[in-house]
């Protein structure tokens, strides 16, 4: 038997024993006891490539807070890597990406997910380009060579010099290979229905900040003219959020551009040295100062996008000593648009009632004129608190619902609650689902069930945005739950995390009309708790799901797939 100590560039020491060129197992040797990945939910298979090489069914092994993963890398392979705010991605290029999907490799990789040319390995929390993972490659005695990536929040480094692949900051994803990171767990829920209490991490506390004041894509600070340099932008961190103050002299001007990869501000009135920073915060990946003719250019790359009410709030602040005013940004992903609406944005379209068949005395039908019924269920009640956190799930899900109702009852909607009041509708926790889900009688058009989401607080700033789950027990539910989505993220500017499809849901399975369930947001984030607190935003959050149903009932996305008119087009016949 002969042992050979290899010293990997990551710094960790292992020993490979061959007996007769047969290597032991180790945690780098495919098959070793106890640490292969668990098993994968199938997908539909990638194209094979023409040498049949492939990538995927990588080695795990778990110490403390540390989980390594080991895949061996073909020789014809190439690969990036990009960390994200959610994770690490590898794209795949000279190999077949073996497909599937499972839960929690180890304690930092809570997902793994893979198909599409691409492999992503979710973590409970955002990874900067050198901060929060490490990776590096080794040659084993085999002569197999390996990619060894090591997640854990003390972890640091990124990717070091043995690394062959490409390190991005960001990159584009496919519609498959988005459609695999969609994919829903084998047998999940909602993360809010599998976390009764959620203790938030600190929300920012900011000086200063008015998020009912829009943000000004552009502006100037008053007084006479007098460039002056600018200095490097000043950085505050806390949980979930950063800041960025620029100081800005009289007669300065500026202009923000929203983009994918984050903020541009245009400058007028400074003088500026070329300056640069990296790797600054999960929410900012690094800014750069470019010197212009008329002043200066600065970026602010970003962990995500950024849109002119979303990912950013900027205000100009008055100087807070000496003459310098203070522009000063906010980044996170969670930030939405939290202005109070209008009073001509306070309504909803009127839908006209619809003809509809009842039985007489003498069991013949005749026809009169309904309002459209919808059901809105508010989550949880009495006993049942659901997720706690920055608020407290039951509280807000019936105070939404209201404001939903009175927005659809003021449309000519008849609306029915599941509950009004601060109540469960049985004690047992099954039986009150059925019980709500009952409720879409003969006649109902549609039922929207409403929650508020929430993390563990090892993953809490993973969690932020809206989202949208609906279940096959109806041909139309699936487009209810588009139409619900895009009403709410064009209403609030919230982080859209998209549709989720479920074979779970007792409430959404046992409906027997089109149903949806929508997540509002997340009481176990910093900021986005912050949102559910903002009666502005959950004015926003309520229009959304108004329009959304409405959207349904005028299109045919209802149970008998009949139109409702609006009230114009009825007036006009």
């Amino acid at each position: 038997m002969k042992r050979t100590a290899i010293l990997l560039s990551s710094g960790l020491l292992f020993t490979v024993a061959t007996v007769s060129h047969a290597q032991t197992a180790t945690p780098f040797t495919p098959g070793a006891p106890g640490v292969n990945l668990p098993s994968l939910a199938p997908l539909t298979p990638a194209p094979a490539t023409p040498d049949g090489a492939t990538f995927g069914s990588p080695r795990v092994s778990n110490q403390g807070s540390v989980t390594r993963v080991v895949f061996d890398l073909p020789a014809a392979l190439s690969y990036t890597l990009t960390p994200t705010f959610t994770g690490l991605r590898v794209d795949v290029q000279g190999a077949r990406v073996q497909p599937g999907i499972t839960a929690k490799l180890g304690v930092s990789v809570s997902e793994y997910r893979a198909g599409a040319g691409q492999v992503t390995l979710i973590t409970p929390y955002p990874l900067a380009p050198g901060d929060g993972w490490r990776a590096s490659e080794a040659n084993l005695a085999t002569g197999r060579r390996v990619l060894i990536l090591e997640f854990g929040p003390g972890i640091s480094g990124g990717a070091l010099s043995s690394v062959r692949g490409q390190v991005l900051t960001s990159a584009p994803t496919t519609p498959a290979a988005q459609s695999v990171l969609n994919a829903p767990l084998p047998g999940s829920l909602p993360p809010g229905d599998q976390v009764s209490r959620s203790v938030p991490l600190p929300a920012p506390t900011l000086p200063d900040a008015n998020p009912a004041q829009p943000s000004a894509l552009q502006g100037s600070v008053p007084g006479p003219a007098r460039p002056a340099p600018l200095g490097a932008p000043r950085i505050g961190k806390s949980p979930g959020q950063t800041r960025v103050v620029l100081d800005l002299p009289p007669g300065s001007s500026y202009r923000i551009t929203t983009g994918p990869s984050g903020l541009k501000i245009v400058l007028n009135g400074v003088t500026a040295a070329a300056q640069q920073a990296t790797g600054v915060s999960p929410e900012l990946r690094g800014w750069t100062v470019t010197p212009t003719a008329q002043g200066a250019a600065v970026t602010l790359s970003t962990a995500a996008r950024t849109t002119d009410r979303s990912g950013w709030r900027a205000q100009l602040l008055p100087p807070a000593g000496g003459d310098l005013s203070r522009l000063v940004l906010d980044l996170s992903p969670a930030l939405a648009d939290r202005t109070p609406l209008t009073a001509s944005q306070r309504t909803v379209q009127a839908v006209a009632p619809q003809f509809a068949a009842r039985p007489t005395a003498l069991l013949a039908l005749s026809t009169s004129l309904v309002k459209p019924r919808v059901v809105l269920d508010p989550g949880h009640g009495g006993k049942d608190p659901g997720a706690v956190g920055a608020v407290i799930e039951k509280q807000v899900t019936l105070d939404v619902a209201l404001r939903v109702r009175d927005l659809l009852s003021a449309a000519g909607v008849d609306v029915v609650l599941t509950r009004d009041s601060d109540r469960e509708l049985h004690p047992v926790k099954n039986t009150d689902l059925q019980l709500r889900a009952a409720l879409g009688t003969p006649g109902t058009a549609l039922f929207v069930s409403i929650h508020v989401n929430a993390l563990d607080a090892s993953a809490a700033l993973r969690g932020y945005g809206i989202e949208t789950w609906w279940n096959p027990n109806h041909a139309r539910s699936s487009a209810l739950a588009a139409l619900l989505q895009a009403q709410m993220v064009q209403q609030t500017g919230a982080f859209d995390k998209g549709l989720k499809n479920t074979q779970s849901l007792s409430v959404l399975r046992n409906s027997r009309v089109p149903a949806a369930l929508v997540e509002i947001g997340f009481a176990s984030h910093p900021v986005d708790g912050q949102n559910l607190q903002d009666s502005n935003y959950l004015d926003r959050v309520a229009l959304g799901i108004a329009q959304g149903i409405r959207e349904a009932l005028v299109s045919g996305v209802t149970a008998d797939g009949t139109a409702t008119e609006t009230a114009a087009t009825a007036a006009k016949r």
